[in-house]
């Protein structure tokens, strides 16, 4: 049995919360169980340097975690001067998961930042991040096509992260803290709507893993993702 007493494949309680964020463009506020996580899409003319004039838009993401949003306070990130590597890892991964479903030519040259506020952390900040986000992100196309900014919503498709592992030798999905910190696996999957992978992270803790016990994650971040996916459907519908 789970601690949390859940099924091997059974996911925490996920909800998927448009608009909280007045000002922004498109915002979320994501909840995987215990783990929450603010979302706000922010669209901006500004370009990085390296792509004006190459007519198209870019997605980028910044992430933190608040002070409280654990048992112990943590120092602000901006108070050290620079971001950590952890932070700067799942950045990239929230820009990337996010590229890949959008057609970047029909954004014009604008950029839109995904900035991913941790409220409270319980394990899968960087999931709930993901799925949250492409929340955000079709709200902001959104409003763009509202405005007449571009002609349709460039999204290809849905994507969307879970978090699986081995735990007491038991594949499991969507791990919370207390199964994360003592899983001999770990691993993060993004996958598209289509069911496309965009990128798994795994780990072995203790012992290194199978390819059987890979696959069987597989299966189970499959499963994990065809729900997140139906619930940003139901969000944005």
């Amino acid at each position: 049995m789970r601690p949390s007493r859940r099924a091997p494949d059974q996911m925490r309680p996920v909800s998927l919360e448009r608009g909280v964020a007045r000002y922004a463009e498109g915002s979320c506020l994501v909840k995987f169980g215990e783990t929450h996580v603010l979302v706000a899409a922010t669209l901006e003319d500004k370009m990085p340097m390296w792509l004006k004039g190459q007519g198209r838009g870019w997605i980028t993401a910044e992430y933190g975690m608040l002070p409280r949003a654990t048992h112990e306070r943590t120092r602000r990130e901006a108070s050290t001067g620079r971001p950590s590597g952890r932070t700067q890892e799942i950045q990239r991964l929230v820009g990337r998961a996010l590229r890949a479903v959008v057609d970047l030519p029909l954004m014009g040259e604008r950029q839109i930042t995904i900035d991913c506020d941790v409220l409270q952390a319980d394990g899968g900040t960087r999931t709930a991040a993901i799925t949250g986000a492409w929340v955000a992100l079709h709200d902001c196309f959104n409003w763009m096509k509202a405005r007449s900014m571009i002609s349709r919503i460039p999204l290809k498709d849905h994507v969307a992260a879970v978090s699986c592992g081995i735990h007491d030798g038991v594949p499991v999905l969507d791990l919370d803290y207390l199964e994360d910190s003592n899983a001999h696996t770990d691993a993060n999957f993004v996958l598209t709507g289509a069911g496309g992978i965009v990128e798994i992270q795994g780990t072995a803790e203790k012992e290194p893993f199978s390819e059987a016990e890979l696959l069987a994650l597989m299966a189970l971040a499959r499963t994990g993702i065809g729900e997140l996916v139906a619930l940003q459907k139901q969000a944005v519908a």
